[in-house]
């Protein structure tokens, strides 16, 4: 989004006239005051009248502070409506000059719902990142909090990372890239040792402290280029001694073999548009199973990384709270089902997805409507008057046909055929997807589909609330760090809402 004083500049001006002279171009006061109030309305009205309409919700939030140290909270939720498509909106990015205790976050969280007119009974779950704050505040709120998987696996990798092999490792590759960065002498040497040794022409990668697919970005670069590298670094005596020895090779591969396959998970986890939080106990398996199980080749430093972020992972994802969340969503989600369910607790997911079934209203009321339309044609065909005829023996029969025709099928029959039939079907392919399956299947399952919609919009990351943040760092730029703070929150939901 650009800043309004755009239409001030000559060069846009100029730009206008050539398209057309006749336009008469409004001042930035114009925009600033009507054109963009108006907008932010118009929007506001519309994405309120479509989380009114959503039976279940979850959210995300975190918190972020300006290039001005000014600091703010967002909130999205995210939503499935009725024909089956997942919904995200951002709410707020608000203003929070008060103290991030645990309390006022709560109470900051509260207040946001009850702005947009959202029942806090409506909320399956919050997905946060693990500040202790954060943590606190959904526990003083009562709200069933999942963990954001990207966090937890950035943690389990960090774990993982402590040893002094690997810490000297990484200190001689975070110098050997800022020798290259800051130097433009050395990039132009390293692009013609690259043409003489037919590498690819990439530049070496920084990592960022905060993502741990950086600091395996970095490494795979620095292996890749690591002929180049040596090359060019002997000819300079003072930068010499920044070459990898064998050891800090033979470190950096065992990491580098340890993290590549982790990082399509995360950016697949990472996603808004799709259905995630169902993917979390696959991906988990898949990890003890597949993924960071010891092979023959492996080095005993490799073994030692998947082993501590296999035990991080696997007690921080212990608890029962949160295997419900996960069990939930991966038996509601018909590529899954029970599959990754371990066998000790499936009869008792499928007793509670048969008491959460009772309480689905919409189900009983569909359930009730065949056999009251059957009374009111009963009524209409009585009312009419008709010639008295000789009852026959057939009549009889009738009478009980009918009587037995009228009783509705018990609920708890109709609900444990329901899962019966669901989960006797052929599973989804794991490529296909799960809400387009629902949204046709959503007749033949009444119940178990709004089952589906409470429990498959629960994102398994808080990125939606990270890319909030970055529309935010983007609009409050360093030409723009005075804007207040209205307006931030304004021109924020104008950018992810339109």
């Amino acid at each position: 989004m650009q800043p309004i004083n755009t239409v001030e500049g000559e060069g846009f001006k100029r730009m206008l006239i050539a398209f057309d002279k006749r336009y008469a171009l409004p001042s930035r006061h114009h925009f600033n005051r009507m054109v963009l109030p108006n907008m932010y309305q118009q929007s506001r009205d519309k994405v309120t009248k479509e989380v009114s309409a959503a039976d279940e919700f979850a959210a995300t939030t975190d918190l972020w502070s300006s290039r001005t140290m000014e600091p703010y909270i967002s909130l999205t939720i995210h939503f499935i409506d009725t024909e089956f498509n997942l919904k995200v909106k951002c709410l707020q990015t608000a203003f929070m000059p008060e103290d991030h205790t645990g309390q006022n976050i709560a109470d900051g969280l509260r207040e946001a719902l009850a702005e947009w007119g959202l029942n806090e009974g409506k909320l399956v779950c919050i997905t946060t990142d693990n500040a202790a704050n954060i943590k606190l505040a959904a526990e003083i709120n009562g709200w069933l909090r999942l963990q954001c998987f990207g966090h937890r696996l950035h943690l389990a990798i960090e774990n993982a990372m402590k040893d002094h092999r690997i810490c000297r490792a990484m200190g001689v590759c975070k110098k050997l890239v800022s020798s290259f960065t800051y130097s433009w002498k050395k990039k132009r040497d390293l692009e013609e040792v690259q043409k003489q040794l037919s590498l690819p022409k990439h530049s070496l990668k920084t990592e960022c402290p905060t993502r741990w697919g950086s600091r395996q970005a970095m490494i795979d670069r620095i292996l890749e280029q690591q002929k180049a590298i040596a090359q060019v670094l002997s000819n300079d005596r003072k930068l010499r001694h920044l070459i990898p020895s064998w050891q800090d090779i033979d470190v950096l591969e065992a990491v580098n073999k340890s993290l590549s396959p982790l990082v399509e998970f995360t950016d697949a986890l990472s996603g808004e548009k799709y259905v995630s939080v169902s993917l979390v106990k696959p991906t988990l398996h898949l990890f003890n199973n597949s993924i960071l199980e010891d092979q023959e080749d492996d080095t005993q430093l490799a073994k030692t990384i998947k082993h501590n972020i296999l035990q991080y992972l696997n007690d921080k994802y212990s608890d029962q709270q949160t295997q419900e969340i996960l069990d939930m969503a991966s038996a509601l989600d018909p590529r899954f089902k029970l599959k990754y369910v371990d066998e000790d607790i499936k009869e008792s997911i499928l007793e509670r997805l048969k008491i959460e079934m009772r309480d689905v209203k919409t189900a009983s009321a569909m359930e009730r409507a065949p056999f009251e339309t059957t009374a009111q044609v009963v009524d209409t065909e009585d009312a009419v008057p008709s010639m008295k005829r000789k009852k026959g023996l057939g009549s009889f029969f009738k009478v009980t046909v009918d009587k037995a025709a009228g009783q509705p099928p018990h609920k708890d029959q109709a609900i444990a055929s329901e899962i019966q039939s669901y989960f006797q079907t052929e599973s989804l392919d794991p490529e296909d997807d799960p809400l387009t399956w629902w949204r046709d299947a959503k007749t033949i399952y009444p119940r178990l589909s709004v089952l589906a919609r409470k429990y498959l919009c629960i994102p398994a990351t808080s990125s939606s609330s990270e890319r909030v943040f970055s529309t935010s760092g983007n609009i409050v730029s360093c030409l723009r760090s005075s804007l207040k703070p209205d307006h931030v929150n304004r021109l924020v939901f104008l950018a992810k809402n339109l």
